[in-house]
C-alpha cells in the first residue's frame, strides 16, 4: 500500500538520513515530504543534498523549504546575510563543499531553488515551521512558514481546513516527537544529542537514527492512538 512519509530538519546529518532510508524499505509508490532545514550546522550538507538527488528516482520525493535554505540563498546576494548564515550553521555547510560559494555544484543550487513552501494531502498538511489557524497555506506569509516556532503557548489551534498539521523547525532536545494531536512536530534535534526522525502519516509508525547513523530501535515504534491520548487527560 503506498506510503505517506515524512522527515525533520536533517541539517547536515546525512549518516542519520541514509540509515532511516534503509530502514524504512522506501518503495517507489511511497510519497516522502523532506520538512526542509537540509544544510547548516551537521557535518555534510553537500552529502544530504546528494542524496535527496538520488532519491528522486526511488519514491515520489517532496522536499520542502526550511529558513536554513533561505539564508543559504541571501548569503550569496548580500556580504552582511552571509555573516548572519555562517554564524547559524552556514560556515559547516561551506566546509563540506570546499571553501567558497563556488563549490557548490549548480545542480544543488537548482534543488534549494525548487524547494516547495508547504504540501498538502486530503488528511495532512506539511510546512516547515507553522501556520495560522484561519488561513490557507496559500494566503500563509513567509514568517509563519519559514520562521515561527512552537513554543509553549505560541502553539496554534486546528487548522481550518481540519487537516492535521506535520511540521519541523522547533528543535525538540529531548528527541522525542512532539504530538499534539492536530499538528506534530519531527525536528527531534538530530545535528545535537538527538535524532533524525521519520514518521508515516497515516498508521503512526516511526524511525529514528542519529547523526552516526546508529538506528534508535531495531523494532517498529507507534506513537500512541490518538483516541487513547484523549481518554486519559
Amino acid at each position: 500500500m503506498p506510503r505517506t512519509l515524512a522527515i525533520g530538519d536533517v541539517h547536515g546529518c546525512s549518516a542519520a538520513l541514509r540509515a532511516l532510508i534503509a530502514a524504512i524499505e522506501l518503495q517507489p509508490s511511497d510519497t516522502l515530504v523532506m520538512l526542509g532545514d537540509y544544510v547548516d550546522r551537521g557535518p555534510d550538507s553537500k552529502g544530504v543534498i546528494d542524496f535527496l538527488l538520488e532519491l528522486r528516482s526511488r519514491c515520489r520525493l517532496v522536499t520542502l523549504q526550511g529558513n536554513h535554505e533561505l539564508m543559504m540563498l541571501a548569503a550569496t546576494e548580500d556580504r552582511g546575510e552571509d555573516a548572519f548564515w555562517q554564524r547559524f550553521g552556514g560556515l559547516e555547510t561551506l566546509e563540506s563543499y570546499g571553501e567558497t560559494f563556488a563549490d557548490v555544484p549548480e545542480t544543488h543550487w537548482d534543488f534549494i531553488k525548487g524547494c516547495l513552501p508547504y504540501f498538502e494531502t486530503p488528511t495532512h498538511f506539511f510546512v516547515h515551521a507553522n501556520y495560522h489557524p484561519l488561513l490557507p497555506l496559500s494566503e500563509t506569509g513567509e514568517d509563519k512558514l519559514f520562521w515561527s516556532h512552537l513554543d509553549g503557548h505560541a502553539i496554534p489551534s486546528p487548522h481550518t481546513s481540519g487537516r492535521t498539521a506535520i511540521v519541523g523547525h522547533t528543535a525538540q532536545r529531548s528527541g522525542e516527537i512532539l504530538d499534539g494531536g492536530h499538528v506534530i512536530c519531527l525536528d527531534t534535534y538530530c545535528h545535537g544529542s538527538g535524532w533524525l526522525t521519520a514518521l508515516d502519516v497515516d498508521n503512526r509508525q516511526f524511525w529514528q537514527a542519529n547523526r552516526e547513523g546508529q538506528l534508535r530501535s531495531l523494532e517498529p515504534m507507534f506513537l500512541p492512538p490518538l483516541v487513547n491520548r484523549s481518554e486519559k487527560a
